[in-house]
């Protein structure tokens, strides 16, 4: 990667060299315990359920949470099996937008995993760091992203919330600010090569953090999706319906 290096400190890439790379990353195994997996580089970010990419998604459009959290992360990560239903992982990243230079301190994140059962997992994941210019303690951005998934057989069920807050610098009214927002997931492959998504969802964003207007969303996407098997290669086709709507008057 030109121009890059894995460091915490004065920007140091030009704006576009990212615009390039989706991964770009490498791992080690280290022989501790069960194993303890090191990352480090440009990684998928930890938070949330959906992927940057529609592909890798239930609905071709994705949901309001993970548009307004990271998709991409910039650092390191240590992943650790606890045991064989528990995993822990700890984070060490250039803060919640890596392409963004707010400061020169590094965030900090967490994800628990546990496989409740043959069909459920939760997960939680943690975020804190500093994401404005001041880096003071009392600004420092707090995020959680909670979690839980059923899935059984061609059928997956997956609830999701977030909630995120910070006190502005003083130069931005110094208030304490807040953001929330919910998904339902589902997922039916009742086919071979049909399948049908539907994802209600909510996002109130009261000080208009992170969507830039004081409002409150309401969304419902529907997907149906066929997978046409084309010379060992598979295309998804995709007919999508969406529905939203945002107390922010015309």
């Amino acid at each position: 990667v030109p121009n890059a290096s894995l460091r915490f400190g004065q920007p140091y890439w030009d704006t576009d060299t990212f615009s390039h790379f989706a991964r770009a990353n490498v791992s080690y195994l280290a022989p501790i315990g069960t194993g303890l997996k090191l990352t480090a580089g440009l990684f998928n970010s930890y938070i949330g359920y959906e992927s940057f990419y529609a592909k890798d998604n239930f609905n071709y459009t994705r949901a309001y949470l993970p548009d307004y959290s990271p998709y991409f992360m910039f650092g390191v990560a240590a992943e650790y099996q606890v045991s064989q239903a528990v995993k822990g992982t700890f984070y060490v990243i250039n803060r919640y937008n890596f392409l963004s230079y707010a400061n020169n301190l590094p965030s900090y994140g967490t994800q628990i995993q546990w496989a409740a059962s043959p069909y459920i997992t939760l997960t939680q994941n943690l975020y804190y760091g500093p994401d404005q210019s001041n880096t003071d303690l009392r600004y420092w951005r707090f995020f959680s992203d909670s979690s839980i998934q059923w899935k059984k057989d061609d059928l997956t069920l997956a609830l999701v919330y977030d909630i995120g807050t910070e006190r502005a610098i003083p130069e931005a009214g110094g208030q304490r600010v807040f953001w929330t927002g919910s998904a339902l997931y589902s997922h039916w492959q009742f086919t071979r090569t049909w399948a049908l998504a539907i994802r209600p969802e909510l996002y109130y964003d009261p000080n208009g953090t992170m969507t830039g207007a004081r409002q409150f969303l309401k969304a419902i996407t529907t997907t149906v999706e066929y997978k046409l098997p084309i010379v060992g290669t598979i295309t998804r086709l995709r007919m999508g319906y969406r529905y939203d709507d945002s107390t922010v008057s015309q």
